[in-house]
């Protein structure tokens, strides 16, 4: 199998390192990074400025490898549409892993979860991989690795779906202490939004983000819920967002019929 691997931790992290040291025994792995760390992101393309990439020389059984000053969604952006040969182009592209959880709400602004989508917008098929452990310094990456080996043989049995990813977090603890695997709904939030104000040594005023991990109940079935847990999350996410459900409930409010007779020609006619 052919995969990309990209990430918004940067090229030095941890967790990309995991994932190459595991999926390089049996894949053709090509990856293609951040430069330095590009966490909380979001799905944010560079527009204004120069995109640099150095390709790099190729360790730990990788095909070949590439590092850039672009976000987290150009990279994978960048890597299928300009870097990869065609016969390099990925059956699959993976985006981690993150060091932190992806859960609930907070996937908003996550680089890891956008660097996935970017993947999927291009139709190619994506997962993001996250360990839910806020430690300075973490363990189990490699435990996470050895996951996503023993599942990517298992995506043959699925349609995998389009303009979707599947958003994986795992618990903090080795393998044998994990308590299973769950398909799981989107939670709520993962982190309280708080704001310290500071004064700077000149006096001024700042604010800097202190949002804490939320102790909120979360019912069963989320993937917050799951990781609590000690259960491996999965979670598909489409950025198909259209809300389809109150289209028809909007139409006979705004515009019966297919005509909106209180705006436009009509209603300066009348």
């Amino acid at each position: 199998m052919k995969i990309l691997i990209s990430n918004d931790d940067g090229i030095a992290a941890e967790g990309i390192k995991a994932l190459i040291l595991n999926l390089s025994k049996d894949h053709d792995v090509y990856v293609v990074a951040p430069d330095r760390e590009r966490s909380a992101a979001g799905h944010s393309l560079t527009l204004h400025s120069p995109i640099r990439v150095e390709e790099l020389e190729p360790q730990h059984g990788l095909k070949r490898v590439w590092v850039t000053n672009g976000t987290p969604g150009d990279c994978v952006k960048i890597a299928i549409c300009a870097l990869l040969k065609q016969e390099e182009l990925p059956d699959i592209v993976i985006s981690g892993i993150n060091h932190g959880p992806n859960l609930g709400a907070d996937i908003l602004y996550s680089g890891t979860v956008s660097c996935a989508l970017e993947a999927a917008m291009l139709d190619y098929p994506s997962i993001a991989v996250s360990l839910a452990s806020m430690s300075p310094n973490p363990l189990y990456f490699d435990a996470t690795a050895k996951f996503i080996c023993r599942f990517l043989p298992k995506l043959k049995d699925i349609d995998f779906p389009k303009k979707s990813i599947l958003n994986i977090n795992a618990p903090a603890l080795e393998e044998e202490d994990i308590a299973g695997v769950e398909i799981t709904k989107l939670g709520t939030k993962m982190f309280t939004d708080n704001y310290d104000k500071r004064i700077d040594p000149r006096g001024k005023v700042y604010y800097w983000m202190a949002g804490e991990l939320t102790s909120k109940h979360e019912e069963d079935g989320t993937d917050i819920a799951a990781v609590r847990a000690n259960r491996i999350s999965i979670t598909p996410v489409t950025f198909e967002m259209t809300h389809k459900d109150i289209m028809k409930n909007l139409e006979d409010a705004f515009c019966k019929g297919g005509k909106c007779s209180w705006y436009g020609y009509d209603a300066i006619k009348n």
